[in-house]
């Protein structure tokens, strides 16, 4: 599997403390069957976007060192988590956003109280600069929980839906947990990705997401889920339709 989405260069964000603990997470995603990782740091979309991609180049460089000295059998790939701003727009405008590895694809998230409204202008100007949105959890957004039927109108537009792990393994409560199920039931999500943090809890091991997607999809849904769309995202395809 493909991890599109963890938290995991050292001493960077909320993510992994030390370099130690980045190594313990690639461990424990590579226990679990993950052969690669977007490193998707958190980025702020209203500062400047140059300096920011500038601080998450040491650790990358780092963790990456790390990895190929222990012989460990992972790829890591640059990203970023996009938190959404009204100056998201102008930076997306000059091509400034960092992408999840060398694609057109944008990993972003927005505050969880943001209106739809605002969300959908948003996605729709940082499309039109030419960028591919993939809107991370929309399960744990409030407009979402009200109204899960919306997210449909980001997949009829070509924007990819991203769960995480622990929304359907219950870690967010039992509202992010119902809206994800209504995502999935609608046919409209494209892949799971960890977004982990730690070697603790919201961890990138991935056995427990692989049982619960095998018990409730169906063959098919579940190879979509967690293989053809994770590695046609890296390779920027396209993602593989969802209408069942």
């Amino acid at each position: 599997m493909i991890d599109i989405h963890c938290h995991i260069l050292p001493d960077l964000d909320d993510g992994a403390a030390d370099l130690d603990e980045a190594l313990h997470m690639v461990r424990m995603a590579v226990e679990s069957g993950v052969t690669d990782i977007i490193a998707t740091p958190h980025f702020q979309g209203d500062t400047d976007a140059w300096q920011m991609v500038r601080q998450m180049e040491e650790p990358f460089t780092q963790l990456n060192a790390a990895i190929l000295q222990t012989k460990l059998p992972l790829r890591l790939h640059r990203g970023a988590e996009i938190l959404c701003t009204p100056e998201t727009a102008e930076l997306a405008t000059g091509r400034r956003l960092p992408t999840l590895g060398k694609t057109d694809y944008v990993l972003v998230e927005f505050y969880f109280d943001e209106s739809f409204h605002s969300m959908d202008e948003l996605l729709r100007q940082i499309a039109n600069s030419g960028y591919r949105p993939v809107v991370a959890h929309p399960e744990r957004y409030e407009a979402i929980q009200r109204d899960p039927e919306l997210a449909q109108h980001w997949a009829q537009q070509g924007y990819v839906i991203q769960l995480n792990k622990g929304s359907v393994l219950g870690a967010f409560g039992s509202r992010v947990e119902r809206t994800a199920n209504a995502l999935l039931s609608m046919g409209i999500v494209h892949l799971f990705a960890s977004d982990a943090h730690s070697c603790r809890s919201r961890t990138p091991h991935m056995s427990s997401l692989y049982r619960w997607v095998d018990t409730h999809c169906n063959e098919e849904y579940a190879a979509i889920l967690l293989e053809e769309n994770p590695h046609r995202l890296l390779q920027n395809r396209s993602m593989a339709g969802m209408e069942r």
